[in-house]
């Protein structure tokens, strides 16, 4: 099942977003049907993260992140050609690859490039900190937004890896056809906009100030308590 922006009893609603938070809410409003279920909400860093504090807040659910990095081509690293995830899972897009004439191996170095930068950030966002257990739980995989879906499939396989028993994904934004090619690697796949027509994430936010460290830190500081204290 994909659920899209439109609400039951109102005509199509087609952005912008306010902002991040207010992208938090309104799908909040849409996952409310799992809250019984006690789900775990995961948050791709950094820009995921203040939309999944929202989520998590409304769902009363612990909050995580997965951190997620993407793999660009040598000297072009905005062109991605697949993703790397904390735990060493790694998705690469082969036909990306294949029509830039790279080999793997041409892509070691900047793998490796990337896992340092996971490992910086987390030891910046999580001070030690265990990543959260996900077997068995209901899991939602949140970020603000999607362009071409590599990072979140890659994310998608590292949290199946943790024998979850659904996963969900939730957007902000992605277009369409992301979407469609999403479907296989979720239970369930909630979107507030799939546009045809797009260019960045970006575009279909009215605010889309980048989210710097500290807010993400922060973030996570409000839900070590409730961890602590079992209630995840």
């Amino acid at each position: 099942m994909t659920l899209f922006g439109t609400m039951t009893g109102q005509r199509e609603w087609t952005g912008p977003i306010r902002d991040r938070e207010e992208a938090g809410r309104m799908l909040a409003e849409r996952l409310l049907a799992w809250r019984e279920e006690r789900p775990a909400v995961i948050a791709l860093p950094r820009g995921g993260v203040p939309v999944a504090a929202v989520i998590a807040r409304t769902l009363a659910a612990p909050l995580d992140i997965l951190i997620v990095r993407k793999i660009g081509a040598p000297g072009n690293p905005e062109y991605g050609l697949g993703a790397i995830a904390e735990d060493g899972t790694i998705v690469m897009d082969e036909d990306r690859v294949r029509e830039a004439g790279y080999s793997r191996s041409d892509l070691d170095p900047i793998v490796e490039e990337e896992r340092l930068e996971i490992d910086r950030r987390s030891a910046v966002y999580r001070h030690g900190e265990p990543p959260l257990d996900l077997a068995d739980r209901t899991v939602i995989l949140v970020d603000d937004g999607v362009a071409t879906g590599v990072t979140v499939r890659t994310a998608a396989r590292a949290i199946r890896g943790r024998h979850p028993r659904r996963v969900v994904l939730a957007f902000g934004v992605a277009p369409r056809e992301t979407v469609e090619a999403l479907r296989p690697w979720a239970d369930e796949l909630v979107v507030l906009l799939a546009p045809s027509r797009f260019f960045a994430v970006g575009e279909w936010y009215q605010d889309f100030r980048p989210t710097e460290d500290w807010e993400v830190r922060r973030i996570l500081e409000e839900f070590r308590p409730r961890l602590a204290r079992g209630t995840a």
